[in-house]
């Protein structure tokens, strides 16, 4: 049985509830989704053993960490066989500035969201990490001038 085939509305319930406030205590979370405690637990449990909830993290306010500035940057690579897209997913785990990855069926192969604290900052993370990656032809950059949902903040 796959794991999609046992997901229900109630776990589904769980999932919208937690997605909005992670913190709830099991109780409260019960009472939302109609189910006394003990259900709701096992219900919760397996969520998160079969990986439908990977983690819980705290939501945090880029601005008031100094990290404002948002760019997208496409990035083409010179080589797109599989050693080479390896190469560079790994290398661009290790960019903390990189917030989103994505393998893009377009023109450019990657579009990588980029959050720093300013445009000079964006430059020289641009120049110095993005560039070098292995395998990067080159890049175009898309700044955000204002976000109107941003599931990142």
């Amino acid at each position: 049985m796959s794991i999609n085939s046992r997901i229900d509305h109630i776990d589904l319930k769980i999932v919208e509830v937690l997605r909005v406030e992670g913190r709830i205590t099991v109780t409260e979370l019960a009472k939302r989704v109609g189910l006394s405690k003990t259900p709701c637990q096992i219900r919760l449990k397996r969520l998160i053993d079969d990986e439908v909830i990977r983690g819980f993290c705290a939501v945090t306010d880029p601005v008031k960490l100094g990290l404002g500035h948002i760019a997208f940057a496409e990035v083409k690579l010179s080589d797109t066989r599989e050693k080479a897209l390896r190469e560079f997913a790994t290398a661009v785990l290790k960019v903390r500035e990189i917030e989103e990855c994505h393998m893009i069926a377009s023109s450019f192969d990657y579009l990588l969201k980029v959050r720093t604290g300013d445009i000079h900052s964006y430059r020289r993370v641009l120049g110095e990490k993005i560039s070098s990656l292995p395998h990067v032809a080159s890049t175009s950059t898309f700044v955000v001038m204002e976000s109107i949902i941003d599931a990142g903040a």
